[in-house]
């Protein structure tokens, strides 16, 4: 009897029983291939225009979990720093590192994090339920915001008004997309659950 029962999305798809190398390499270069469409995916909002990179990482960190996560925002982060268009503003606004060692750079770290911490409670059942999901996208975009006003307030200086920049313009866009990670997974599995597929 199959009494198997995957904690993550990504698990259900595909289960981490064997070719583990050939599985990590084809989640992350999808990932990181949503990553780059979500880059560049831009939603005319005032006082700026935001993308879905918040989204599209917060819902990979919660149906990928945490290797399969950082995998895909690692490979991201390389084909950027390679020099490829990968990111929001590229490449009009440069590429490769020295992109990279603008002001979006503690933002890109913050991915990484994200992707770390989200992915790792979600591998502990956090993504079958919208208040515990919701909880762990919180906890992402502080992940993502911490080190991104950082190295902004390093960059510019303390003196700038680093949150009129970095924060406030960004936080209700990014505040509905960690709600819409948090609902989009769990009703995710709702339908897996109805269908007695799990």
């Amino acid at each position: 009897m199959n009494t198997y029962s995957p904690t993550i999305i990504a698990n259900f798809i595909w289960p981490a029983r064997n070719n583990i190398l050939l599985r990590t390499i084809i989640f992350a270069i999808c990932g990181s291939l949503l990553l780059t469409l979500s880059a560049k995916i831009k939603i005319p909002l005032e006082p700026v225009a935001v993308t879905m990179q918040v989204f599209v990482v917060l819902a990979l960190s919660l149906a990928f979990g945490a290797r399969l996560a950082t995998a895909s925002v690692l490979l991201y982060l390389a084909q950027g720093a390679a020099g490829l268009p990968v990111f929001t503003g590229t490449p009009e606004k440069g590429i490769g590192l020295a992109y990279m060692m603008q002001g979006s750079a503690g933002y890109l770290l913050g991915f990484l994090a994200a992707a770390a911490i989200v992915g790792w409670l979600s591998e502990r059942g956090c993504s079958r339920s919208v208040f515990a999901s919701a909880i762990a996208a919180m906890i992402g975009l502080s992940a993502i915001y911490i080190p991104g006003i950082v190295w902004l307030g390093m960059l510019l200086g303390w003196d700038k008004p680093i949150l009129a920049m970095g924060f406030w313009p960004f936080i209700g866009a990014d505040l509905i997309k960690a709600a819409l990670a948090a609902l989009l997974i769990p009703t995710f599995w709702h339908i897996l659950n109805r269908g007695g597929r799990h």
